[in-house]
């Protein structure tokens, strides 16, 4: 870490979140986080003057996709004159509990990690926040993950914090949504220190663009069992 206070930068891809992204920009500790960038990933809402309002650094990705969004917020800390010592990503709809950020980069703090992912399957899971498909897809691609690459996870969830150097090592690629799965599969093959913390998780504000349709549901599916077996 580059001092005894690490620079934490938060990364919020969000796409239509017009109702919960004050919440979740609200909750993040203040005090943990140097930068809160709200990605707006072609929002056709005011997601964008809603994060400005809670006091997020909005960054504009006017091409659609999730890894697309994060790779904007990754752009814009590239380009600061001192780089954060972590980077967390939490998703913009408030299913996560931003306010457990201090549980989620502990391990890197006290442990030297270089990976840590919220894990929902771990923690407390409230009836009806993830759908069926979700949480056999997670089990799914987790055990492959453990098959294949030796790494035991139990989730691919969005709330998770990155070493800066381990995320630069990575060297992220995905544009929509293998993102979660490529950075744990990279990391496994890099023999990266990961771990996981039992977070809590609630029904998300708004519909899902993912799970929230077949079409998304399959298409997110297909995407990340291909990245799992593309990066062999």
């Amino acid at each position: 870490m580059t001092s005894n206070k690490p620079i934490i930068d938060v990364i919020i891809p969000a796409y239509n979140e017009e109702a919960s992204i004050k919440s979740v920009v609200n909750d993040i500790p203040k005090d943990w986080v140097r930068h809160i960038l709200v990605c707006n990933n072609a929002s056709k809402d005011q997601t964008a003057n809603n994060a400005k309002e809670a006091g997020a650094i909005v960054v504009d990705q006017p091409m659609k996709g999730y890894g697309n969004a994060c790779l904007k917020g990754m752009e814009y800390i590239a380009a600061q004159a001192v780089k954060p010592d972590i980077v967390v990503f939490i998703d913009g709809d408030y299913s996560d509990y931003p306010d457990q950020l201090p549980e989620i980069v502990s391990p890197i703090l006290d442990d030297q990690c270089d990976l840590v992912i919220g894990s929902r399957a771990l923690g407390d899971l409230e009836q009806g926040a993830m759908q069926p498909q979700q949480i056999f897809g997670n089990w799914l691609a987790t055990s492959l993950i453990k098959l294949i690459y030796g790494y035991t996870f139990t989730d691919l969830g969005p709330f998770r914090a990155v070493k800066y150097e381990s995320l630069m090592h990575i060297d992220m690629k995905d544009r929509d949504f293998g993102w979660t799965v490529e950075m744990q599969v990279k990391a496994a093959k890099l023999k990266m220190k990961c771990r996981e913390v039992p977070v809590k998780y609630r029904k998300r504000i708004g519909i899902s663009k993912v799970s929230g349709t077949v079409k998304g549901t399959i298409l997110a599916g297909h995407k990340i069992l291909w990245t799992i077996f593309k990066l062999i």
